[in-house]
């Protein structure tokens, strides 16, 4: 009998982690989903010309950045999304970004970040590596102008452009050095089995989901 209260105790302790970690997962959704919803209500943002073209995003909700006495180093967790052929967005892929650098810098800083892949391949490559900024691919700061007529001249060559909302003071930062990866156990953890991530990107996107369905809505609505 004592076996089986033991056992029982057991289960519950790990069915309290799971369910946690899934209330997690659903606020980094939710509030992935705020951040898009908080871009595209800006005058000037994502050109929709951009996202029309854009084979990936990254979104990182609150990426932390510190500096002090020239040296710095930014995390943060967020998602990743593929745009399929058929022009809707996966389901979302957990990721992590984390970084250091040297140079003049001081301050602390919480910023939320979009990152927009005119290369989906570099996200679908991940699998349950990592990705680093600047070596595989340079990140640039990407136009604004969402509806003006001036973002059409720009030929969006780069692979991956950013746009942040930054609260705080920092000087000097940059996502170039950066690496994301993807956050293996988090994603076993919100969808119950060990799927890459390449996987994830490339099944049917879900339909029940109504936090998942609203994330594609959102990022779609920025085109």
């Amino acid at each position: 009998m004592k076996i089986i209260k033991t056992l029982f105790r057991v289960f519950l302790f790990f069915s309290t982690i799971a369910l946690h970690a899934q209330e997690k997962q659903d606020e980094k959704i939710k509030r992935s989903t705020e951040v898009i919803k908080e871009f595209a209500g800006l005058e000037e943002n994502i050109p929709a010309i951009l996202m029309r073209k854009a084979e990936g995003v990254v979104i990182i909700p609150t990426l932390i950045n510190a500096g002090l006495a020239g040296v710095g180093g930014q995390r943060g967790r967020g998602l990743a999304m593929v745009k399929r052929a058929d022009g809707t967005w996966s389901d979302p892929v957990f990721v992590s970004l984390t970084g250091g650098s040297v140079g003049f810098q001081f301050g602390l800083q919480a910023t939320d970040l979009v990152l927009v892949f005119t290369k989906g391949s570099i996200l679908t490559s991940l699998e349950t590596g990592q990705f680093n900024f600047g070596g595989s691919a340079a990140v640039t700061a990407g136009p604004l102008g969402r509806s003006s007529s001036a973002s059409t001249d720009t030929r969006f060559n780069a692979e991956v452009y950013s746009y942040s909302r930054s609260k705080g003071l920092f000087a000097g930062i940059t996502i170039n050095g950066s690496k994301l990866a993807v956050d293996a156990r988090l994603n076993k953890a919100y969808y119950k089995n060990d799927a890459p991530a390449s996987e994830i990107f490339s099944r049917s996107p879900s339909i029940e989901d109504q936090e998942i369905i609203a994330l594609r809505d959102a990022v779609t609505s920025l085109y």
